[in-house]
C-alpha cells in the first residue's frame, strides 16, 4: 500500500542512501551507531547479512534524511550484500589502521563497487580507529591518502570510540551526493533523489546485529 506522496516527502528534501562495506571488524557497525545514535559499545556481535539506521541531518538550507545500510564483512554473506549496492548513493569503504590486510582489501571491495553499484555512486575512504595506539598502527595516514588520490576519492581518518571525525565523514559524502542529485535534479520536474526507498523501515528478518570490535 503506497503511502500518501506528500506525507512521504513531509519531513526531508532527499533521501540518500548509503553502504558501509569492508573487512568484518573494521568498526563499521560502531561507526554506524555513533552517528546514528551518538553512542559507542564494545560489546556487539557480527553483523548476519544487512542493518540500516535512519539520520535527518540539515546541509545547506535542505533536509537530508540519510539511509545507511551496515553490510557484513565475512565472505559467506557477500552474496547477500551485493543486491544493496545497486541502489546506493553513496558508499563507505572502511579499514581498520591497525589491520594491514583489511587495508590491501580495500580495493577488492572497489573491485565489487564497480561490478555491483552504479557508475556514478559517490565513494569515500575511512581509515577507522585512529585512537589506538601509534605502536599498534599498521597503516599511515599517508598511506591511506594515497590509496585514496590512486582513486580520486576523499579520505578520512576516524574513531567511532571518540568520535573523531565520524559526523566529517557522513557529511561530507552527504554534501557530495546532494550535489550530484541537484545538478542531475536542475533539468527534471522531481528530483530522483527522494523517490529512493521512501519507506523508513527495512525487513526486519534481514537485519542482524552489529560487527565485533570497533574503536
Amino acid at each position: 500500500m503506497a503511502a500518501p506522496p506528500a506525507r512521504a516527502r513531509a519531513d526531508y528534501d532527499y533521501l540518500i542512501k548509503l553502504l558501509l562495506i569492508g573487512d568484518s571488524g573494521v568498526g563499521k557497525s560502531c561507526l554506524l551507531l555513533r552517528f546514528s545514535d551518538g553512542s559507542f559499545t564494545t560489546s556487539f556481535i557480527t553483523t548476519i547479512g544487512i542493518d540500516f539506521k535512519i539520520r535527518t541531518i540539515e546541509l545547506d538550507g535542505k533536509r537530508i534524511k540519510l539511509q545507511i545500510w551496515d553490510t557484513a564483512g565475512q565472505e559467506r554473506f557477500r552474496t547477500i550484500t551485493t543486491a544493496y549496492y545497486r541502489g546506493a548513493m553513496g558508499i563507505l569503504l572502511v579499514y581498520d589502521v591497525t589491520d594491514e590486510s583489511s587495508f590491501n582489501n580495500i580495493k577488492n571491495w572497489i573491485h565489487n563497487i564497480e561490478q555491483h553499484a552504479s557508475d556514478n555512486v559517490n565513494k569515500i575512504l575511512v581509515g577507522n580507529k585512529a585512537d589506538m595506539d601509534e605502536s599498534k598502527r599498521a597503516v599511515p595516514t599517508s598511506k591511506g591518502q594515497a590509496l585514496a588520490d590512486e582513486y580520486g576519492i576523499k579520505f578520512f581518518e576516524t574513531s567511532a570510540k571518540t568520535n573523531l571525525n565520524v559526523e566529517e565523514v557522513f557529511f561530507s559524502i552527504a554534501r557530495d551526493i546532494k550535489q550530484r542529485l541537484a545538478d542531475t535534479d536542475s533539468s527534471k520536474t522531481e528530483p530522483t533523489g527522494i523517490k529512493i526507498n521512501p519507506q523508513d523501515k527495512g525487513s526486519a528478518g534481514e537485519a542482524a546485529q552489529k560487527s565485533a570490535c570497533c574503536g
